[in-house]
């Protein structure tokens, strides 16, 4: 994130101070929010989903459009994907696990958690896709679904511990057919403004009248 700061403010007109503080602010909030949503983080380049305690690997394809590239939560196409989940503890390959996508038709965005399922009313309803328990011993769980509208969505992995009355559950929220870029295009627009005012105010526009002025394609 430094070092695309520093080679951003290379170019000519985008040294004040200003700019490079709303700009930190947009890389920053850029990182955020690629590093973590709800149950999903990114640790040495690879996407983890921590169910409570219990962690795993978790990894996305879209075979049909995207060969074999892997994805963790902005699902790029409206088409079939893959959800692969290798577990890390292998107290995961002795519990049912279960997995559910729901539409976030709330908009809870990126901050949601299991009390924002709780509090759809019709929950079945608002499921596009659910694959029952079922116990993976060999420390993979995998499941797909092809999707039919873009959008956002909440999916859900709950585990059953397997002798005791305890379920663990990882929430965590993703968009198909395209990033959420939330706020940032509100703060780009910003930065523009701010900086065209910058330029303005110090002088610019009456230098450029100059320039052209004085130019040979301008008499």
């Amino acid at each position: 994130m430094i070092q695309a700061t520093r080679q951003l403010t290379q170019f000519p007109g985008i040294r004040s101070g200003l700019f490079r503080l709303i700009l930190s602010i947009i890389l920053c909030l850029s990182a955020n929010g690629a590093a973590a949503h709800g149950g999903v983080a990114f640790e040495e380049d690879l996407c983890l989903i921590s169910i409570d305690y219990l962690q795993a690997h978790f990894t996305v394809y879209q075979p049909q459009t995207r060969a074999n590239r892997e994805y963790c939560e902005d699902i790029p196409d409206v088409a079939r994907a893959v959800f692969v989940m290798e577990y890390l503890h292998g107290f995961l390959e002795e519990m049912p696990v279960d997995f559910r996508i729901v539409r976030d038709i709330n908009e809870v965005g990126k901050y949601a958690k299991w009390e924002d399922l709780e509090a759809i009313t019709d929950l079945e309803a608002a499921t596009v896709y659910y694959e029952p328990p079922r116990i993976e011993p060999g420390g993979y769980y995998t499941a797909s679904y092809t999707f039919e509208e873009k959008g956002t969505y909440i999916g859900v992995v709950t585990a059953q511990h397997p002798t005791e009355d305890r379920v663990y559950n990882a929430v965590f929220y993703f968009q198909v057919g395209g990033a959420d870029w939330g706020t940032i295009p509100l703060f780009v627009a910003a930065l523009i403004l701010l900086q065209t005012g910058y330029w303005m105010s110090n002088g610019g526009l009456a230098r450029l009248r100059r320039r052209l002025a004085g130019s040979k394609y301008f008499p």
